[in-house]
């Protein structure tokens, strides 16, 4: 059975006629007509070129010799097509695939090392992805599908369709810069540009009635199916019936919703009108889709089987009625159920093809514009995450056996190999798992894979935490001295921009771009501490260290997934390894290093603030369980662990409606983790000592500026493996969050000065101190994360209302409450103090006595300072310090270091409360810039400095002066 979409290539094939002896499927010459190139371009789906090339444009460059001859096209043929419109002239032409340079022959078996000049340093030469698409000397390398291996873009009829709008994942060097190439075209006036506008929406609610009513016809039987499932002959059952219309009724709902609310906006046109929220709203929503794609197979199976055991339900699922668009003469037309069912499927690249061309046709300082890049950002996010889901068939190689390999999965990995990090790319083909890394080429020739090592699936297996043995030796590198790559991160950062506004010199932002990477590069070598071992039965094992429990869940399950095939174990002949190692350069879907250097300078470069995330409640679980929820953002292009909700035991359905207070740091994305609560102390990872908690559920959205930011709250469902989770969130920028605001009651504790505080209370710590810190010295020492964790937002406002009011039920709520939120009020207390703790009028000489070399010097300095301090700051500084230093004893356990430490509580506690430079706050290095760094070493000093008696910092008061 031809599919449908193949009937539609075929027909927009016909673009030129093949001239005998130039056809590429037959004879194969150096050389492809323009139609076979245009055919592999399609079927390919990787050969695409970056931004809008048309025939003209292709023909011009091979007169410079970069691209093929022209073919030669008949004078009426050539008038034709110049009367055609744009968006049939505006095709993306494929070239000849250039053969790959071969591979010196690797000896057989796992273990695949075999360049003879392999550097095992981790250097930053084995990974120049930044100009991946290009060849040695700046050629653009046109990227072509292995032999064998046409597949089916995933293509909608529509005016505006484009093949080189098929999204591949997200950083990957291939994929489509949220900003049109180019923008609204040199000359072309702004008006010309919004009726351009029109006519894209036109075209496209045109189509988007004929989808509904698509919809609508599978809907159609899907109410009288259930109500037959009752009777006492069903037609289906309820499970069938939900299995094959699965989510339709939501993708419904989505689409009617929005065509109603575009529709009288291009039907009412004028050059003003808004309609960018819309596509927003609507790329908000596709993770209804990421459902439907999930259960999309299953959904066909079953349909098949009731079928083939149900002629009533054959001869309905045969001949479905589509009603036809208003205008057209044909009032329905017949269409089975397995077409419709591939139509959510066919749709789903829809919106990205819309919207790039709206962008291309969008002034830069018209209000849609921001909206409308962000939604294309979203959906081409969500589209490189599906798209091996849609077809698979677009990664497959044939091996020289003839047998069919796919790529599953591929991206960067850090192993541990000879007590050493390296960064490696790894591959998960459906029956084997190659890692491998990229060999340094001299100019002019190809990059290409070197393959480290493969492990058949058959022979792979994941050793079980009691069974693993302990990770060999690695250094981990120091806290601070991470920090301090962030600091130098975010300074380049400054720098750039600087230099940009400045239109500074392009060698000078080259510079301090390879400088910037260099130095994301080592972070992202050196952060990941989460172990991921795999073993090979017939061999060694191989341990990995991932930032996210997220990711290893993703790699164990799909791994796990494709065993469940009947696999056969094999080695590879060191043919078939260079043919498998040469076809991951093209194969990969992940071709950049998730680091910040290597994005679009148009790219969102993340949010800088605060979010404040509810976690609701979670449904779809089949028996009881200790449920709880982890959220993780990223941060300098990986993943932390930022909060996790309390366990609620023995329930399908946990409420938690608990709020937290995330702090992030250029982010994009929020990921949601259920887990089920183990208390079996048998099941212990020897890597870290922590009983392994088994995940029910993960799931992630992007952060949608546009979305995020509004004072409201936005609520959301995310699906997890048929689990759904409830959620809200807003987000607060950090000028916002971090401002000391005295306290119009100055009755209570927060907001309010220390020495009144102290005086009221005669005491000289303030009470709240000294509970919260008694409370975490007595039960939460241990706990890992302690006050890095976020604590509940709703708890620590509730301990915060008991501790204003001064009622005497504060020991016996501090006794129940999560440890987290009891930390996170005492943070709280000393964020909100109307001056920081090292006050104000000091702060000038902290910072400039922290950047004294002598170590004389310094100490006299620092010691000095704290002599200034008022009686009440010093005594609570000096309690709170001991305090810390006590929590960094039990790092082992709870891994938090003095330096941790130092960054959590160095800003609350010396932040200036007013602060001179607000253009500071809105820099995106804000939060690693040198002020706030310095704020961390002066805490840090401290923290490791011997301990510090207030009666022996008194005494020597005497022998110096307390100006300071």
């Amino acid at each position: 059975m031809v599919d449908l979409n193949e009937k539609f290539v075929l027909g927009q094939l016909l673009v030129a006629p093949c001239r005998p002896g130039t056809c590429y499927e037959a004879e194969k010459p150096a050389r492809a007509c323009n139609t076979h190139r245009l055919k592999h371009l399609i079927l390919g789906g990787r050969r695409q070129l970056r931004g809008s090339r048309d025939l003209e444009q292709l023909e011009a460059e091979a007169k410079d010799g970069r691209g093929s001859p022209p073919v030669a096209e008949e004078p009426p043929r050539r008038r034709a097509r110049e009367h055609l419109p744009p968006w049939r002239r505006k095709r993306y032409l494929g070239l000849p695939e250039r053969d790959s340079p071969g591979h010196s022959s690797p000896e057989r078996g796992s273990d695949c090392s075999y360049n003879s000049s392999d550097h095992e340093d981790g250097s930053l030469a084995d990974f120049s992805y930044g100009a991946d698409d290009y060849d040695g000397e700046g050629n653009e390398e046109q990227k072509g599908p292995p032999e064998g291996s046409e597949t089916m873009p995933y293509i909608d009829e529509s005016p505006t369709m484009s093949p080189q709008l098929s999204a591949r994942s997200q950083g990957g060097g291939d994929s489509i810069s949220p900003t049109p190439p180019e923008g609204l075209a040199p000359g072309v006036e702004a008006g010309k540009g919004l009726e351009m506008r029109k006519l894209v929406l036109s075209g496209f609610l045109a189509s988007e009635e004929i989808y509904i009513n698509q919809l609508e016809a599978l809907l159609l039987p899907m109410k009288p199916l259930k109500a037959t499932a009752t009777t006492s002959q069903p037609v289906l059952t309820i499970q069938q019936i939900e299995t094959i219309f699965y989510k339709i009724q939501d993708i419904y709902e989505i689409h009617k919703e929005f065509y109603d609310n575009l529709c009288p906006k291009v039907q009412q046109w004028d050059s003003q009108v808004t309609m960018g929220h819309l596509f927003q709203k609507l790329a908000s929503q596709l993770g209804v889709y990421k459902a439907f794609v999930d259960n999309y197979k299953v959904a066909l199976e079953t349909a098949e089987k009731c079928s083939q055991s149900n002629n009533q339900f054959q001869k309905i699922s045969e001949e479905l009625k589509v009603k036809g668009p208003k205008d057209s003469k044909d009032s329905h037309t017949s269409v089975t159920m397995e077409a419709l069912l591939y139509k959510p499927i066919d749709r789903v690249t829809r919106s990205t093809l819309v919207l790039h061309d709206l962008l291309k046709h969008t002034p830069v300082d018209h209000p849609d514009y921001p909206l409308l890049q962000d939604a294309l950002r979203i959906s081409q996010n969500f589209l490189s995450s599906i798209n091996e889901d849609i077809d698979p068939r677009r990664t497959a190689v044939t091996t020289p056996k003839g047998e069919t390999r796919q790529l599953v999965k591929d991206g960067f990995l850090v192993e541990v190999s000879e007590s050493s990090r390296k960064l490696r790319h790894v591959f998960l083909f459906t029956d084997v798992l190659l890692c491998a890394k990229l060999k340094k080429t001299s100019a002019g020739k190809h990059q290409q894979y070197d393959c480290k090592w493969y492990i058949p699936l058959a022979d792979l297996v994941f050793p079980s935490p009691e069974e693993s043995e302990a990770s060999p030796q690695v250094h981990p590198f120091p806290d601070h001295e991470l920090e301090d790559m962030k600091m130098k991160i975010s300074a380049l950062k400054s720098e750039i921009q600087k230099e940009k506004a400045n239109k500074g010199q392009s060698r000078a932002i080259e510079r301090l771009k390879k400088k910037m990477f260099e130095n994301e590069f080592l972070l992202l070598l050196n952060s990941p501490t989460i172990p991921f071992r795999i073993h090979n039965r017939n061999g060694k094992s191989y341990l990995f260290l991932l930032s996210s429990d997220y990711e290893r869940s993703e790699w164990r399950e799909a791994i796990q997934k494709l065993q469940k095939k009947d696999l056969q174990a094999f080695v590879l002949s060191s043919v078939e390894l260079q043919v498998l190692t040469g076809s991951c350069f093209k194969l990969r879907t992940v071709h950049n290093i998730p680091v910040t250097s290597n994005k679009d300078d148009d790219e969102s470069p993340g949010l800088y603030g605060f979010l404040h995330v509810i976690v609701h409640s979670a449904k779809g679980f089949k028996q009881s369980a200790n449920l709880y929820c982890t959220l993780e953002v990223d941060s300098f292009g990986y993943f932390v662990s930022k909060a996790k909700t309390r366990v609620f035991r023995d329930t399908t359905e946990p409420k938690w409606d608990e709020e937290f207070e995330i702090e992030l740091e250029g982010s994009q994305s929020l990921r949601i983790l259920c887990y089920e609560k183990c208390y079996d102390k048998t099941k212990v990872n020897k890597d870290n000592n922590e009983i392994v908690d088994k995940i029910m559920g993960k799931g992630q959205i992007q952060l949608d500026p546009q979305t995020v930011e509004t004072k409201n709250w936005h609520t959301d469902v995310i699906e997890m493996n048929g689990i759904k989770v409830e959620f809200s969130m807003k987000f607060t920028s950090r000028d916002m969050s971090l401002k000391r605001t005295p306290s119009k009651k100055q009755t209570g504790v927060f907001g309010v000065k220390i020495s009144v505080v102290t005086k009221r209370e005669r005491s000289k710590v303030p009470y709240i101190v000294r509970q919260c810190v008694e409370e975490v010295e007595k039960r939460g020492i241990e706990e890992v994360g302690i006050y890095r964790i976020s604590g509940v937002a709703t708890d620590i406002q509730a301990l915060k209302a008991v501790f204003d009011a001064n009622n005497k039920d504060i020991l016996l709520m501090l006794s129940d409450m999560d440890i987290n939120a009891i930390a996170g009020t005492l943070k709280l207390y000393f964020r909100e103090l109307p001056e920081p703790l090292l006050t104000d009028r000091l702060y000038p000489a902290f910072m400039e006595g922290i950047a004294l070399s002598d170590p004389a010097a310094k100490e006299n300095c620092m010691m000095h300072l704290l002599r200034s301090l008022p009686d009440p700051n010093l005594i609570t500084f000096l309690f709170l310090l001991e305090h810390l230093k006590r929590v960094a004893e039990k790092e082992p356990v709870n891994k938090m270091s003095l330096h941790n430490l130092a960054t959590v509580f160095g800003p609350t506690l010396l932040r200036p409360s007013e602060v001179e430079s607000k253009a500071h706050l809105t820099s995106a290095a804000d939060i690693w810039s040198h002020d706030v760094m310095a704020q961390v070493q002066v805490l840090l000093y401290y923290l490791q400095h011997p301990p510090i008696s207030f009666a022996e910092l008194k005494r020597n008061t005497l022998y110096f002066s307390t100006d300071v």
